[in-house]
């Protein structure tokens, strides 16, 4: 997220923040599709960590950036950490070990999606070429340490590294050493909200599956395919993971904005400043928490909404879903993702058949499923059944509903084509993350550095 909301709208009530959420259904044909992506910048040299400050650095990757788009720098103090697209569409940002984001605009379909990750890794290759610097498409940092791992100047980042070790054992390495691809998706009402929020919920960690690729922590095996996946079985608790509630037959959006409530906060922006708030819950902070503590007490629509985007359950609600689960990858793989979600989700027989196909999966199944899938990939099970048989079951409902949508492309493709990448794997039978360690008890003869030149952008 490159900006946090200053919005002052007072609020007055707790059915004001439910009425947020109730603000985001939108008709069928308007229905966008916002992809993000991150990816570890590194310099071609020594595969070394690029650092924020200097002439090579993240700080001139983004002035640079700017300069080439015309896009609205975002400062935090005097930092750039940032740029906003002039209209809204679109955000550049930095994840707190340096990783670079693109927080793509909503679009009406994924040949789109592609063309805007296209330009944008274009983009940032002429900016960053000259400087030595080259970006890495996996889900965890493979090579550097923690204390190696540069720390990106943004205030709620200082917060939240200060508060991670204190609710769980993997929040920093979360937080500087992980990267992801994401999708963004609508919904027309709060019963598709549901609908979409239960079965993506539950079919979250077939896509665990199929992205894995982050086998490697500090330059060897670390026994499992995605790193990134494990980490957030203990990253905190208390605002991640499955949530119990969405497997309820009424949920609706009151159900999330009640546990939101009771979900400690990270800060809260007066006067352009962070205040460190994780010693209280939302609900608290409604109940006067802060009165006399500070001059701007009184909560604001700004407030929530910031608390919202710093709730990492494996689905999260805003005014639309996030889709939380994969690592990151390569280029393809950034289509892939959006492809397998819209797939599902935005086609009304492929969103009927996902819900036929998880309709008897309890929210215990699903959770042994997410601790099992780290370790075991496409080997996991879930009531009985492969994850790999049942990705393929998945993968075929997406294709057809990416058929069904019926959008093509200059040559007349449908976004099925998308797919391709995890139809690859389901051929194999083995993911990126186990391609990976056969390279490295191969060809790269039991080193990480070739990672760094057979996965870069």
């Amino acid at each position: 997220m490159a900006r946090d909301t200053t919005d002052q709208t007072p609020i007055s009530s707790v059915s004001e923040l439910t009425a947020y959420l109730e603000q985001g259904p939108r008709p069928p044909e308007k229905f966008r599709i916002g992809t993000e992506h991150e990816k570890f910048a590194f310099f071609r040299a020594d595969n070394s960590p690029v650092p924020y400050f200097g002439d090579a650095s993240i700080s001139a990757l983004l002035k640079g950036m700017q300069e080439k788009l015309g896009w609205e720098p975002i400062l935090d103090g005097e930092n750039i950490i940032g740029l906003g697209e002039q209209h809204g569409m679109g955000a550049i940002s930095i994840e707190p070990g340096g990783q670079f984001e693109l927080s793509g605009a909503p679009l009406e379909t994924i040949h789109e999606t592609c063309k805007e990750s296209n330009r944008h890794l274009a983009v940032l290759r002429e900016i960053a070429e000259p400087m030595g610097i080259r970006f890495l498409g996996i889900g965890g940092s493979p090579k550097w340490s923690f204390t190696e791992t540069p720390r990106m100047p943004k205030s709620r980042y200082a917060i939240m590294t200060d508060y991670m070790p204190k609710v769980g054992s993997q929040g920093l390495d979360m937080m500087y050493r992980t990267c992801t691809i994401q999708v963004n998706l609508d919904f027309s009402s709060e019963e598709d909200m549901a609908r979409k929020m239960r079965v993506s919920m539950k079919l979250q960690y077939i896509a665990t599956a199929l992205f894995a690729s982050s086998p490697f922590t500090e330059g060897k095996p670390n026994g499992l395919l995605s790193w990134r996946g494990d980490i957030w079985r203990d990253t905190d608790n208390q605002r991640g993971g499955v949530l119990p509630f969405v497997f309820k037959p009424d949920f609706g959006f009151k159900d999330y904005a009640e546990w939101a409530l009771d979900v400690p906060m990270y800060f809260i922006v007066r006067d352009g400043k962070y205040r460190d708030c994780t010693t209280i819950t939302f609900r608290q902070f409604m109940n006067g928490a802060l009165k006399g503590v500070i001059a701007e007490w009184e909560p604001t629509m700004g407030d929530w909404i910031n608390h919202l985007s710093t709730l990492f359950p494996d689905v999260r609600l805003k005014k639309f879903l996030e889709m939380r689960g994969a690592d990151g990858g390569p280029w393809r793989r950034i289509c892939a993702l959006p492809a397998f979600w819209v797939g599902l989700l935005y086609d009304d027989t492929a969103l009927a058949d996902a819900e036929a196909l998880t309709a008897d999966w309890t929210f215990e199944d699903v959770v042994a499923m997410r601790n099992a899938v780290p370790a075991k990939g496409l080997q996991a099970d879930i009531k009985g059944r492969s994850v790999l048989d049942v990705s393929r079951e998945i993968v075929g409902i997406s294709k057809a509903g990416l058929r069904s949508r019926n959008r093509l492309n200059g040559e007349g493709q449908d976004e099925s084509i998308f797919l391709q990448p995890l139809e690859e794997v389901l051929a194999k039978k083995a993911t990126m993350a186990e391609d990976m360690l056969a390279l490295f008890n191969g060809r790269w003869n039991g080193s990480v550095e070739p990672v760094f030149e057979d996965y870069q952008y």
